[in-house]
């Protein structure tokens, strides 16, 4: 399948009912702050079309430029888009990218970033996490992920600890903790919807102990399932070493393809968003309130040094995260 572009007529043929009018409000106004001269762009795949044309039907209400491109799903999370997709959202005021794989770690999406393109990305959701979630307190969960960020740009280490067995220790020094709350205004600003994380990328190297992700699916082709059984991971110098449990058998295949970056522990992540739950999606799930996520591979574009076309995110439930001696979670609770 090529690119194809799907006229504002065509948009405006899907009606809006009272509930979609009042989230699409929502994340117009609060989240990005569309303005009735800025351009958009809303980048989508046939799986996702139907999200990709609610949202751009959401921008025509207060923007008359609005564009709806289609392209191919991308062969993993993280892999580039056609070149005519990078252009579009680099030219952009603001970018939607409502895609079955994530364009976040992108060339593509950073440059667009580097340009000034406001960008919001939604990998994989669905239109009832959207109902959903988008509706919330974007001023309170914009404070919370700002106080967590600063916390982990000041602190060299962190510990991650939970009872299913995680027990991870992370370098942090020099590294910028950076909040994913949602609101999206400032010129180049980017992370997903829903939102509700802060995140840093630790440094490459340093990471030891023992992972267990029992809140997501890490199976590349399940992402959507929560899992029958918990993934353990192995870790020594910075790199998942062994994988045992869901998703282990197509992880050792993504790494035999990718490289050894595809194998670097990438993110810690910390939840903040009251209203997401563990429904198995994990664009959603990875911002429920009290969680941590850590993710491997790519990092280059959250701080890192690691460019590989791969990142996969996975969830820890009640998880306890001290970082230089401050606890930004205690078995699951917030505590900032």
């Amino acid at each position: 399948m090529n690119l194809r572009e799907i006229s504002q007529t065509e948009i405006e043929q899907r009606e809006l009912n009272h509930d979609e009018y009042d989230m699409l409000d929502a994340v117009m106004n609060q989240s990005v702050s569309l303005k009735s001269t800025e351009h958009v762009v809303v980048i989508t795949d046939p799986p996702m079309q139907h999200i990709g044309e609610l949202f751009a039907r959401g921008a025509l209400c207060k923007t008359r430029d609005v564009r709806l491109l289609i392209m191919p799903v991308t062969v993993e999370h993280g892999s580039e888009p056609p070149a005519d997709v990078s252009l579009a959202l680099a030219q952009a005021d603001v970018g939607f990218l409502a895609t079955t794989k994530s364009m976040s770690h992108t060339k593509a999406r950073d440059d667009a970033s580097a340009t000034g393109t406001r960008i919001v990305s939604m990998p994989s959701i669905t239109y009832e996490i959207a109902m959903r979630t988008l509706r919330v307190d974007y001023q309170e969960i914009d404070r919370r992920c700002h106080a967590i960020a600063e916390i982990l740009t000041r602190a060299s280490s962190a510990h991650l600890t939970a009872p299913a067995g995680t027990n991870l220790l992370l370098d942090i020094a020099g590294r910028a903790g950076r909040p994913s709350s949602g609101v999206f205004t400032a010129p180049g600003a980017f992370g997903n919807l829903p939102g509700g994380e802060s995140y840093v990328a630790p440094v490459e190297g340093k990471a030891e102990g023992t992972l267990v992700i029992d809140a997501s699916s890490m199976d590349p082709g399940a992402e959507a399932q929560k899992p029958d059984e918990p993934t353990i991971i192995e870790v020594r110098d910075g790199l998942a070493q062994t994988i045992e449990g869901t998703g282990a058998h197509a992880l050792q295949g993504i790494f035999s393809k990718v490289g050894v970056g595809a194998r670097n522990i990438a993110e810690l992540g910390i939840g903040t968003n009251p209203e997401t739950r563990l429904s198995g999606n994990i664009l959603e799930s990875e911002k429920v309130a009290g969680t941590a996520h850590v993710a491997l591979g790519n990092s280059l574009h959250i701080g890192g040094t690691v460019d590989v076309p791969f990142h996969l995110d996975g969830v820890i439930s009640h998880p306890t995260v001290i970082a230089d001696g401050i606890v930004v979670i205690e078995d699951g609770r917030l505590a900032v």
